[in-house]
């Protein structure tokens, strides 16, 4: 399916795709799918259709979330951004039929959006991968806060904090970083000396609003 009324930003973590797509479905009067938009659907998915994103839903022990190699953890932050791209294009297949503009912080991968989205209709929002390493429990989101503290209370929470840090670099690899920035769609580094409203009109302008 073609979408012509869908915007979609990727990239990696804090680059400000979040606060984007929420000021622009408030002031366009359009429909906001936030991060993880795809958790509407999480509670009735099968487990062998869905394994990755199953996983958090049906794990027991948090800590054993915490205590898988960085490899591992790589291995299913992928899995889970394919299982994510099924479930986002059925939901916004939906959305779509209400008329209104969509904006989406999306999983979707650009071999995807290259088909299914006008090259005008998709952005790269990215900042340095390193920024997603060190200030990955900055933020007061009670998930991060949650893992922060299973992992102080690790036997060695020096060590437990390395081995997470290790998953987050790969998943945050300057490799991933070059992937998206010559992906050939429009991209917008993250500036600290720009202010939220100025980025806001750089978004508008490469989706022509």
């Amino acid at each position: 399916m073609f979408f012509e009324n869908v915007y979609f930003i990727t990239g990696n973590a804090y680059a400000g795709k979040s606060t984007m797509v929420k000021l622009l479905a408030e002031k366009l009067n359009g429909i906001l799918c936030e991060e993880n938009y795809h958790d509407i659907l999480l509670p009735d998915l099968d487990k062998k259709a869905f394994p990755c994103l199953t996983y958090t839903r049906d794990l027991v022990n948090w800590r054993d979330f915490i205590r898988r190699t960085p490899e591992e953890y790589q291995i299913w932050i992928d899995g889970v951004s394919k299982e994510c791209e099924i479930l986002e294009l059925r939901i916004l297949e939906e959305l779509v039929k209400q008329g209104k503009p969509v904006f989406v912080d999306t999983n979707i991968s650009l071999e995807t959006l290259r088909k299914i989205a006008q090259p005008n209709h998709v952005l790269v929002m990215l900042a340095d991968p390193n920024i997603s390493v060190s200030r990955f429990f900055d933020r007061p989101d009670r998930e991060k806060q949650f893992l922060y503290q299973l992992i102080m209370e690790e036997p060695d929470p020096e060590a437990a904090m390395e081995n997470y840090r290790q998953g987050l670099m790969r998943i945050n690899s300057q490799e991933k970083y070059d992937y998206f920035l010559h992906s050939g769609f429009q991209v917008i580094l993250r500036d600290e000396n720009r202010s939220v409203a100025q980025t806001l009109d750089l978004v508008e302008k490469v989706f022509g609003l």
